[in-house]
């Protein structure tokens, strides 16, 4: 007696459910958490910063590889003639006694001196408003949010009257002591310290024995290195790229910084007679943010992890 192999599912309610399942499971494969969502108009736009943000980059690097004639001749976003690029920085290295390598130096002298100087105060002043209690707390961070809000160019004519009036007026220190004061840095160090740093990890600390200085550099600053991080790219990229402050303070070639030094070359480009150091503006200009490229491409993950901590609570 032949019996019927045939399965259940092949059924008309089955098929039929299978056919009303079928689509409402695919659009929950879509729909799936783990599948981020893509967005057109969003890649549209960020196609088009990323385009804006590389043309001046290209258009520098293209023109910086010109002779002067063909710059002035030829002066767009495409190569021509001769490659001289190694020229270019060979002359732009040597102009004028060396001149470039001095200013070079001296950036990176207001760099290390001021941005650093100016990263370690934000550190142990935000670890301390962090985690330490104390009488007028309440006032320092109003005082704080305050300079943040205050432009650093409304400051710098009462700053040139007050240095001058001490005779460091013309000197590193007229630019060094100003640029160790970061309010920003200060009150992100704040955040940061607030966030990273458990009070009970701090508790256990002391009944242990350990001591307040002992604390903060053998438990607390390793936690505070993305924070110490993004901290310190800020404050090098605004002193690396500040012109107002040495505008007013520095008047003796010999202490200008890179922003100052390309802006007198290129006033001299501009005037009748001054057209062959226009190469060497725009060289130079090339290898100025060189450095601040290759400092962002080599602590790029220490300064995303920086801004993202805090931000996701367990």
């Amino acid at each position: 007696m032949a019996t019927d192999t045939t399965p259940a599912a092949s059924s008309p309610v089955r098929q039929h459910a299978r056919a009303v399942q079928g689509p409402m499971l695919r659009s929950r494969r879509r729909r799936s958490p783990g599948r981020p969502r893509r967005s057109v108009l969003l890649t549209v736009l960020t196609s088009l910063v990323v385009v804006y943000t590389l043309i001046p980059l290209a258009w520098l690097f293209i023109n910086a590889t010109k002779t002067q004639p063909k710059l002035l001749d030829s002066f767009g976003l495409w190569f021509s003639g001769h490659f001289a690029l190694w020229d270019n920085v060979r002359e732009t290295l040597t102009y004028n006694d060396h001149i470039f390598v001095r200013w070079l130096l001296n950036t990176l002298l207001y760099v290390v001196a001021g941005a650093g100087g100016a990263t370690v105060l934000a550190v142990l002043g935000g670890y301390a408003l962090a985690k330490f209690n104390f009488p007028g707390k309440r006032g320092v961070f109003a005082v704080v949010i305050g300079a943040v809000a205050v432009p650093g160019a409304a400051l710098a004519v009462p700053t040139f009257l007050m240095f001058s009036k001490m005779g460091l007026t013309d000197t590193p220190w007229a630019v060094i002591i100003p640029s160790l004061v970061s309010p920003f840095g200060l009150y992100l160090m704040w955040v940061f310290a607030s966030e990273a740093i458990p009070d009970e990890l701090l508790e256990a600390a002391r009944m242990d024995g350990s001591g307040e200085i002992r604390t903060f550099f053998r438990i607390c600053l390793p936690l505070l290195g993305p924070g110490i991080v993004t901290v310190l790219l800020f404050t090098v990229v605004a002193t690396w790229n500040n012109y107002f402050l040495p505008l007013i303070m520095i008047k003796d070639p010999d202490w200008y910084p890179l922003t100052l030094g390309l802006n007198a070359w290129n006033n001299q480009a501009a005037t009748a007679g001054g057209q062959p150091v226009f190469n060497l503006v725009i060289t130079g200009s090339l290898l100025t943010i060189i450095p601040l490229i290759a400092a962002f491409l080599l602590l790029q993950r220490y300064w995303q992890s920086g801004l993202s901590a805090g931000s996701v609570k367990e």
